[in-house]
């Protein structure tokens, strides 16, 4: 039995098709076919249904797989460490991130890494949807809220709280507010508001409040929000790291916060991860832990 072949088979598993999985590894498709045929023939057994009317891993390509996905990443491992060995991480390393992500300086974590690890080549792909880091050849994601993959290998890099702001222009026309309720006489710009209307949940001196507003403005990204915020449309509420890249924003009620969801690096799980994905990651979550660690002090001090 070739090994390589066991090695392209566990790649066309995990990544769900012959052609992601030659991708991953920069072959032509058609030698992936072959290397799964190979194998087919010495097993003596179907291992990947290829019909028109039925793809997927047999009954007995899944027991293969669990049985020798621990074995092969374990070779790979070894192989790659001596290879690396007294060398700089090099490669490339596939990002993804939403473009709100993006805004807590992902771009500095790129420029710093490139000065430890010049050998490294990001490819950061910025998107809204949900990107499936496996079927795409994805090594590393940047995620925020609730992780519905539980597969996924995560590493928390903090919490995405928010605030409330406004230009300074907006408040000198319309005054500061002093109490919660005094928003509801305000314009205010609405996150995802359906038909004018929206409730903002926060945390402040009498614990956990809401609050039921009607707005002037409503939006799906949280850049353009802040930016009608910055013309005086109205007072809005921002993630703070937002309101902290943005600038020129006001703090408004900052005794008030609205308690945001985890933000993770994660990256498909298995036993095998290259160390120039490991010093990405790692990178990654130290600088974008110390952006939100920042950004809340900043709004501490405030309040």
């Amino acid at each position: 039995m070739d090994l390589n072949d066991l090695a392209l088979f566990t790649r066309v598993v995990e990544r769900g098709s012959f052609t992601a999985a030659a991708k991953t590894i920069g072959l032509p498709k058609s030698s992936v076919t072959r290397g799964i045929a190979r194998l087919e023939h010495e097993l003596n057994v179907r291992l990947i249904q290829r019909t028109t009317r039925q793809r997927g891993v047999t009954d007995a390509g899944r027991e293969l797989y669990e049985r020798v996905r621990g074995a092969v990443g374990a070779l790979e491992e070894a192989a790659e460490t001596v290879r690396e060995h007294g060398a700089a991480p090099a490669g490339v390393v596939r990002v993804t991130a939403n473009p709100d992500a993006s805004m807590m300086g992902i771009s500095e974590a790129i420029a710093e890494l490139r000065m430890k690890l010049p050998r490294i080549h990001v490819e950061l792909i910025l998107t809204s949807r949900m990107v499936d880091l496996v079927a795409e050849g994805i090594d590393l994601g940047v995620r925020g809220g609730r992780l519905a993959d539980s597969t996924l290998v995560a590493k928390k890099v903090g919490v995405v709280n928010a605030g409330l702001f406004a230009s300074k222009s907006y408040l000198k026309k319309r005054g500061q507010p002093t109490k919660l309720a005094e928003l509801q006489g305000h314009d205010c710009i609405l996150f995802r508001g359906h038909g004018g209307h929206g409730t903002w949940s926060v945390h402040g001196p009498r614990g956990h409040q809401t609050i039921d507003l009607h707005g002037v403005a409503s939006v799906d990204d949280f850049w353009c929000a802040a930016k009608l915020i910055a013309d005086g449309i109205g007072i809005g509420m921002v993630p703070l790291f937002v309101a902290h890249r943005h600038g020129g924003l006001e703090h408004v009620l900052p005794e008030y916060v609205m308690l945001g969801e985890p933000l993770h690096v994660v990256m498909p799980s298995g036993s095998y991860v290259p160390a120039r994905v490991t010093a990405v990651r790692d990178v990654l979550v130290d600088h974008l832990s110390r952006a939100l660690s920042t950004c809340d002090k900043k709004a501490a001090r405030s309040s």
